[in-house]
């Protein structure tokens, strides 16, 4: 009985915890396509310019990149600018020591970053940075506050600034509501800056495992193989039966 009591102690407490926490940003939703070849070259063309400076991608080979539409001269020419060979894994020349002393801590591999993350997280992070003054970089993220990452974009995206608004919460009280505006234009409009951070995410799906789309379609071709099995095994059935009475 005293155990039950405790639970019951414990469930009630539940709300009080999620009212506590505060209301969490509603992630936008990424536009994943991953049968679309073009958007996952547009994504790894805008992954090697401005994220394998910092982040590897350190289980995926140059290689691989044949899979989305490109051949070894196209990854050679126009995605690998260190030297290396198409075999060879996506990795920094930084290594982890020399990222904390520059950062204070290493930027994190991205190979599985969209399972882990999301891509509605990734899709709405990379869309939330705005100018502080304030952070070590000059920057914050709406989604992810103190980010130690700089806003690698922002030259695409703009500068953004944030707005501090009050609105009532629901429950007699205020909460705060920050909203970002365009202090200074990029060279991208908005729907072009989206687009582009969607093809980046893509790509970044795909890195996370790339026999995706293949296995998708694999296991189609297996649910039709089984249905059909399944008609010439009822077939099988009902004339091996007809004469059993």
């Amino acid at each position: 009985m005293r155990k039950i009591k405790y639970i019951l102690c414990i469930l009630c407490l539940v709300p009080l915890v999620g009212f506590a926490s505060g209301p969490e940003m509603k992630l936008d939703r990424a536009p994943i396509r991953p049968n679309d070849k073009l958007s996952l070259q547009r994504g790894a063309h805008a992954f090697v310019n401005y994220c394998l400076t910092c982040h590897s991608a350190e289980y995926m080979r140059y290689n691989r990149l044949r899979d989305i539409g490109l051949s070894e001269s196209q990854i050679r020419d126009n995605l690998i600018f260190t030297g290396q060979k198409v075999g060879e894994l996506m990795t920094v020349a930084m290594t982890k020591k020399e990222a904390s002393q520059w950062f204070g801590v290493a930027p994190p591999d991205l190979s599985v970053i969209a399972r882990s993350r999301g891509p509605d997280w990734l899709y709405t992070y990379l869309r939330k940075f705005y100018r502080d003054e304030s952070t070590a970089t000059g920057w914050n993220n709406l989604l992810f506050d103190k980010v130690a990452m700089p806003h690698v974009l922002f030259e695409l995206q703009g500068v953004q600034s944030v707005t501090v608004k009050t609105a009532d919460d629901g429950h007699g009280g205020e909460q705060e509501i920050k909203e970002l505006e365009v202090e200074k234009p990029g060279t991208l409009s908005k729907a072009e800056y989206d687009s582009y951070v969607a093809d980046l995410v893509n790509f970044l799906v795909y890195v996370g495992e790339p026999a995706a789309a293949k296995r998708v379609q694999l296991g189609i071709i297996v649910m039709l193989f089984l249905f059909v099995l399944l008609g010439l095994t009822y077939a099988l059935k009902k004339e091996y039966w007809k004469d059993i009475h």
